[in-house]
């Protein structure tokens, strides 16, 4: 690694952009080592090796002085701004603040990719996570619930991979609105190779979102440790079909320590892709099936989800009273007044009064002295059956 040089502000950007290189994403003993000691003294540290810093065994502190030889971060940052990729250090007017939450796990820095400004962008955003082998039904719901966010003014956050989050970004897009994808490579890579074309979209309509730097590749580890920058990035996340080990669930347990908001979509009971989710359910998530209930939970007072409610039929409108004498009315055949009112539990000048007001709703007719419900009313509107 060539001398830091420059302002101090110059210094600490290039020590952090080094630090992408030298640190694992999600490191809490480095993070601590930024906090209490400052990322020129960390990297000057780690180069000339004489101070070892606490925390790791010599072992650890030999590998991590090993890549702090090859990192290169003015090359870095040139290959950065070939690609259109930029760098984000905390503290500038771009960082998302909410990231802090994160505490001594908060990303070194963010290499962002695309126009829109990241901290406006978080201000207002929810994460749609899942699994990637999800079924027709999980891309289905992931689909929809990315395009009625984005809709509803929302930026839809995800980490890009195949199945729900691919769906999630797609339905985004689809809507004209606004997504992020969360990488766990550089973000000047196509990962999955498969989504090199949706991650170009994002990449013209949103943004592309990373830790690593230039041309870095992901690991399993770098994934479940991404879930953390999608957890805390936004005001809430949802998963989509996940099953027990699923690292969906990862965001959503990420997303419950920092006190945001954890949603599920529920699915068959009988799926195991939706096993992770009912499990979240039962314990701390809150179910949603819409972009409007999810936006009722992490939106502004009075951003709330039209009341849910099955189809008023004419019977609804009816007073209590003459709901009452219509019940006591028999399924088949005609009963007396004298009868309807001891089924209804009044007298019988009040029934008859009921039944001549049901009459000319069209509920019931008289034939004789007797009467019964109408031929209308006994086929779509009572239960079928001898009676109610």
């Amino acid at each position: 690694m060539t001398a830091l040089g420059g302002s101090a502000p110059g210094e600490e950007r290039l020590a952090r952009v080094a630090l992408t290189r030298i640190l694992e994403p999600g490191d809490e003993v480095g993070g601590r080592w930024l906090r209490e000691t400052g990322a020129v003294e960390v990297v000057r540290r780690l180069i000339e090796g004489e101070e070892r810093l606490d925390g790791v065994t010599p072992v650890r502190w030999e590998g991590l002085r090993a890549r702090a030889g090859k990192a290169q971060p003015e090359r870095d940052l040139a290959v950065a701004r070939d690609a259109g990729v930029r760098f984000v250090c905390p503290g500038e007017a771009e960082w998302p603040v909410q990231l802090d939450d994160l505490r001594d796990a908060r990303p070194v820095g963010l290499w962002v990719r695309g126009r829109p400004s990241l901290r406006i962008w978080a201000l207002r955003s929810v994460a749609v996570v899942g699994a990637r082998a999800c079924t027709e039904y999980g891309a289905h719901m992931a689909a929809a619930l990315g395009a009625g966010l984005a809709e509803r003014g929302w930026v839809v956050v995800s980490g890009g991979a195949y199945g729900v989050d691919g769906a999630a970004h797609r339905g985004a897009l689809g809507a004209g609105g606004a997504t992020v994808a969360v990488l766990a490579c550089g973000v000047d890579r196509a990962y999955p190779r498969g989504h090199a074309e949706l991650l170009r979209r994002i990449a013209e309509q949103g943004l592309l979102v990373g830790e690593l730097p230039p041309g870095d590749h992901p690991t399993p580890s770098r994934f479940i440790l991404r879930n953390r920058v999608i957890a805390a990035l936004t005001r809430g996340s949802v998963v989509v079909e996940a099953a027990y080990r699923s690292g969906a669930l990862a965001t959503a347990r990420s997303a419950r320590e920092l006190g945001r908001f954890t949603m599920g979509v529920p699915g068959p009971a009988t799926s195991g892709l939706s096993a992770g989710v009912h499990e979240l359910l039962r314990r701390d998530g809150v179910l949603v099936t819409d972009a409007a209930e999810i936006v009722e939970l992490v939106g502004d007072m009075g951003e709330l989800a039209p009341e849910r409610r099955g189809p008023v039929v004419p019977r609804d409108l009816l007073a209590p009273e003459a709901a009452r004498v219509l019940a006591a009315v028999p399924g088949r055949g005609s009963a007396s007044a004298p009868e309807i009112a001891l089924g209804a539990g009044t007298v019988v000048d009040a029934a008859i009064g009921r039944l001549y007001e049901l009459r000319s709703l069209g509920f019931v007719e008289r034939h004789g002295d007797g009467w019964q419900l109408t031929r209308q009313v006994n086929a779509s509107v009572l239960p079928k059956g001898d009676g109610w």
